[in-house]
This record gives C-alpha cells, sequence and structure tokens, in this order.
C-alpha cells in the first residue's frame, strides 16, 4: 500500500535526473581542479597530521580533569567511616571510630586527617590546614579509649633512681646499686599476673614526631610497653612524660643493617665489624642519652646481630650495668646468657592496613593461649595506635592479660 513509487519506463529519463543541478555542477568542477593536489602524497601526509592532532585534541578535552594543577581538599566522609566501621574486625572486636586513612609521612611529619579541618594539598606538595577542631577550643589528639577519655593509672617513680646511676664523661650510665636492684626491676612497670595468658606490646620509634609521640604516651593503655629512638631531641622529657602516664620504657640502641645504604642508622650505631671497645663505647653513648628505661631493643641490626665478637660484646656491657634486651624478633635465634630478654613474636604493623594489623595482634592472642605469654612489636603509626587501642579495650574480655613488655622477659 505504501510502496515505494518506480519511474515509468520510456525513453525519456525522470525529471530528477535529467540534468545536473547548480551545486552538483560546482562539486565536480571542484573535483576536477583538487584531483592532481590531493594526488600529491606529501600533501596526503600533511592532511592525515592535521586529523591526528584535531582528534587528539578532542581526546585531551573529553578525558582530563578538568581540576588538574588546583589544590584538592580531603576531608572526613562521616558516612562511609561509619558503614566502614560497622563492621567487626576479627575475633569479635571493631573498630568503631577508626580513621583508616591515618598515616605518618615518611618526613615524620603528622599528616592524618584532624576531625573538622580539611587538609588542603596544593600542587607543588604542600599543605595547609585551616578550620577549627570539631570542639572548639579542644585541641584534635588521636583516638583514646572506648570512651574517648584518658586511662586512669598511677605514675611511675621520677628517674633516675638513687644509687641505680653513675656519672661518665658522656653523661649517667646505668647500674647495679649497691644493695642489688638492677635497673630493669627498678624502671619496670610493676605487674600482677592473674592466672590468664599474658600480652604484651611494644610501640616503637618515638621522640621524633611530637604529635605521635604525644599520642602514644597519653592515649595507650599503660601497660603497653613504649620505646624510644635514642637520637631524639628531649628525649628525657619524653621518657619523663611516659613513666608520668605509667608506661614503662625501652632505648633502642641503633645497630647496623644489612642495607646501610638505604637504612642508615645514624652515626653512634653497633657495627658488625667493630671491636670489642669500639662497641661498648658507642653502647655508652647511647646509654647516657636518658634515664628510666628498663631495657633496650634494637633499631634495626639486621647485619650487627649476626656478628657474634660484637653481640658478645654488647651483652656483656647491658649484664653488667642490669639493664634487659627486648629486640623486634631480629635476635630471636640468639642466646645471650645472663642478660633479662624477651623477643617478639610478630611485628604487628608490618603490613600497615588496620584489618592485617588486627589479624596480627589476633595471633598474638593464639601464640599467648598455646605458651601462656606472647609480644608483639608496633611503629607508632597513627593507624596502629588506634588499631591497639580498640584492641587492647576488649582484651580482658577475651581472656587475656595485658602486660608490660618487662614481665614477659626471661634470664
Amino acid at each position: 500500500m505504501f510502496a515505494r513509487k518506480t519511474a515509468p519506463v520510456t525513453g525519456v529519463a525522470p525529471a530528477s535526473s535529467a540534468a545536473p543541478s547548480g551545486l552538483a555542477q560546482q562539486a565536480a568542477v571542484l573535483r576536477e581542479r583538487l584531483g592532481p593536489v590531493l594526488a600529491n602524497p606529501f600533501v596526503g601526509a600533511g592532511a592525515a597530521a592535521v586529523l591526528f592532532v584535531g582528534a587528539l585534541g578532542v581526546l585531551i578535552l573529553v578525558t582530563a580533569d578538568p581540576k588538574a594543577g588546583l589544590p584538592f581538599v580531603r576531608m572526613k566522609l562521616e558516612d562511609r567511616v561509619a558503614e566502614v566501621n560497622r563492621t567487626p574486625g576479627p575475633g569479635g572486636f571493631n573498630v568503631d571510630g577508626l580513621n583508616p586513612d591515618a598515616f605518618v609521612d615518611p618526613n615524620g611529619a603528622a599528616s592524618q586527617p584532624i576531625d573538622g579541618q580539611a587538609v588542603v594539598t596544593l600542587p607543588q606538595g604542600g599543605q595547609m590546614i585551616g578550620g577549627q577542631s570539631a570542639t572548639p577550643g579542644t585541641p584534635a589528639t588521636a583516638a583514646g579509649p572506648a570512651s574517648g577519655a584518658r586511662y586512669s593509672t598511677t605514675p611511675l617513680p621520677s628517674a633516675p633512681l638513687a644509687g641505680l646511676t653513675e656519672p661518665s664523661s658522656v653523661g649517667l650510665l646505668p647500674i647495679i646499686s649497691r644493695d642489688g636492684r638492677a635497673p630493669y626491676q627498678a624502671y619496670a612497670r610493676p605487674f600482677q599476673p592473674n592466672g590468664k595468658p599474658r600480652v604484651a606490646l611494644v610501640v616503637g620509634g618515638l621522640g621524633l614526631n611530637a604529635a605521635a609521640t604525644k599520642a602514644a604516651i597519653e592515649r595507650l593503655p599503660p601497660e603497653i610497653t613504649l620505646s624510644f629512638v635514642a637520637y631524639s631531641d628531649g628525649l628525657q622529657g619524653w621518657i619523663d612524660m611516659a613513666r608520668a602516664n605509667g608506661h614503662e620504657v625501652l632505648l633502642e640502641a641503633p645497630m647496623e643493617p644489612l642495607d646501610a645504604a638505604a637504612n642508615d642508622p645514624g652515626p653512634y650505631a653497633l657495627k658488625a665489624n667493630g671491636s670489642n671497645a669500639d662497641t661498648v663505647k658507642r653502647l655508652e653513648w647511647i646509654l647516657a642519652r636518658c634515664t628510666g628505661y628498663f631495657g633496650v631493643t634494637n633499631y634495626l641490626g639486621g647485619k650487627f646481630l649476626t656478628a657474634d665478637g660484637p653481640v658478645l660484646a654488647f651483652q656483656m656491657a647491658l649484664r653488667q650495668r642490669g639493664v634487659a634486651f627486648v629486640d623486634d624478633g631480629a635476635a630471636a635465634r640468639r642466646t645471650l646468657p645472663g642478660l633479662p630478654r624477651a623477643s617478639a613474636d610478630t611485628v604487628v604493623d608490618a603490613d600497615l592496613a588496620a584489618e592485617s594489623i588486627q589479624k596480627q595482634l589476633i595471633t598474638l592472642e593464639q601464640t599467648a593461649s598455646q605458651r601462656g605469654q606472647a609480644l608483639g612489636s608496633a611503629f607508632a603509626y597513627p593507624l596502629t595506635l588506634e588499631v591497639a587501642n580498640r584492641w587492647a579495650a576488649g582484651l580482658a574480655a577475651r581472656g587475656f592479660q595485658l602486660a608490660p613488655a618487662s614481665a614477659l622477659t626471661k634470664r
């Protein structure tokens, strides 16, 4: 019914094709004139290049970020964080209130988002922090216990205690007192076992970053042992503050690593090829940096701890001064007779992710269930502090006792 009509079959062409229109005549003339030009290979290549550049420009306009090069703002997304925090973590505890984006800048600057503030990152890499804390007049700090309040604790005695030091050319050095008291006993946090499996955690790297150090001292349970970098400025002040908040402390002895080119342990590091005299001299400089620690721990040391001679000199010097040695697991296979010591079963934040840290902490609990005690080592990343805080808050309810590291040392 609606079929297309066909032209009648006659000797005369249909009217629509009887003669080319004026526009068709102009197109034919243009093709005739441009044909030789377009046939030139150089002209064809140029035209193709122009076409490619034009297409690339269109693609860039479509796909490029129109805000590239502008400052961007990182702000806390309350709804997303609340959604994440509703998911329970391993072992039955959750991380309600956890900020999974918290981290420490490699250069030591705190760079975690703060409640109520916008952190503006400039294209050149700098940052501007604006706004006020969530509660006007209240400084923003790392998350505390589940209730948000600081832990209540009894301060440890101020250091140095009488009879436990002697003067030297580099400062006060620890000694065993005339009545037989040793620093590893006198400066340890008092501990009363309750029969439950004991779990201890050492948080180290403190003293270099003021914000992280203050947060660890004030917000972590006092049973958690804190470890301080020997090169820190104001080291004695930090240790005094830690002991005032109930924390026993360790002093980090820098030791030569396997990859010294990538990890510089500093000018007073204990060397794998050092003589006994040189080892003792370097160790005494480290020990004289402050007082109030019950023991030392290693900072790096993958190479030093394999050198028998220097390690023996290190062992004898600590033993004579009554100082314990608690390592992060690097010296787990070394026997150091007569030296009060403990070795960490795991570094809980080797993988800096909330779920991984939680799993390592639960592994500590499993180890404690099997052996009666377990020791973990960690670095003072804000994320680690928050996860450890939430974990510790529910430890007793899961049938474990949080203990200071000194309670796990053996001779």
